[in-house]
């Protein structure tokens, strides 16, 4: 029994020394611990258990952990964005302001839109006759642009979404029933659909550009949002503060509702009553997504 116990107790000094030397400079991150596979690489996996000191910790979901560990645990578990909002339990909050969600033009949205844009303007080719020359799809396309266009060879999301509404039974989307929201997601859809082929990213398109946004042959590349080192799909929602963010075509969106938690509506650096500004939120979301976008300050507006 006691050759047993010695044999256990080298194996498992063994492993300690081995999984030190192994992990000795990798950086997990908060909520992860670096272990040994058995091909004796390191990888990062979400910590198995914290250590039980007691240090409540209140979770920018709103959500109440017992200490620093355990809420960053969750956050690794869930794949969720969660912050420290402020030390000690959560305040119980009169209305669930974050169960609102903004409203945002996902990637099936934009590829509907897109596509019945494009069938509705396959209807109106027409082929070469004996003695009368037809009109192709690109004929089309440049008819329209020209008719949109105030004179400056290119046209805004405002110039794109009056081309799209002169047809607007066509291209009903379905995901809102109400008239303001589906309003809304359409013209949000038009800033993704300029986003698709503006190449030199001044939000307007050139005929050329046009063309290529709406090419049939054209398939649209599935862009993926990215918070710290990880990527996430179409669809996915994080939380930052009291608001909720959603993931489409490629950027975070969030609502832009003002905090009742007043720990969670300020900065950090700021006095205690004092609430961020318009402009200080609009920073917050673009450092969400790592790049300053037009059409991310422009959703934020709408609650």
């Amino acid at each position: 029994h006691l050759m047993k116990l010695h044999f256990l107790v080298s194996c498992s000094s063994g492993f300690l020394q081995s999984k030190s030397k192994v992990c000795a400079n990798v950086f997990c991150g908060a909520g992860r611990e670096c272990t040994v596979t058995e091909k004796g690489e390191p990888s990062c996996l979400c910590i198995e258990s914290c250590k039980p000191h007691k240090r409540s910790v209140c979770g920018s979901n709103g959500k109440t952990y017992r200490n620093h560990c355990e809420l960053h645990r969750d956050a690794c578990l869930t794949g969720l964005k969660i912050q420290v909002a402020h030390d000690g339990h959560c305040h119980e909050k009169k209305t669930d302001q974050s169960a609102a969600s903004p409203v945002v033009c996902y990637s099936a949205d934009r590829n509907e839109l897109r596509s019945r844009v494009i069938q509705w303007l396959q209807t109106e080719v027409v082929p070469d006759g004996w003695f009368v020359k037809g009109s192709n799809f690109s004929d089309i396309l440049l008819k329209y642009f020209k008719s949109y266009d105030n004179g400056d060879s290119q046209l805004d999301s405002s110039e794109l979404l009056k081309f799209i509404q002169q047809n607007d039974s066509v291209v009903e989307l379905q995901s809102y029933a109400d008239k303001e929201s589906n309003k809304l997601l359409k013209s949000l859809c038009v800033d993704a659909l300029i986003e698709l082929s503006d190449e030199n990213a001044d939000w307007k398109l050139s005929f050329d550009e046009f063309l290529n946004c709406l090419k049939p042959g054209f398939n649209p590349p599935e862009k993926k949002c990215a918070l710290e080192d990880e990527t996430y799909e179409d669809g996915a929602e994080t939380q930052v503060e009291c608001n909720r963010c959603v993931c489409a075509c490629g950027n975070w969106v969030c609502t832009a509702m003002t905090c009742t938690d007043k720990a969670a509506a300020v900065d950090e650096t700021a006095d205690a009553g004092a609430e961020m500004t318009e402009e200080e939120w609009s920073l917050r979301v673009a450092e969400l997504n790592k790049t300053t976008s037009l059409k991310m300050k422009k959703a934020q507006k709408w609650r």
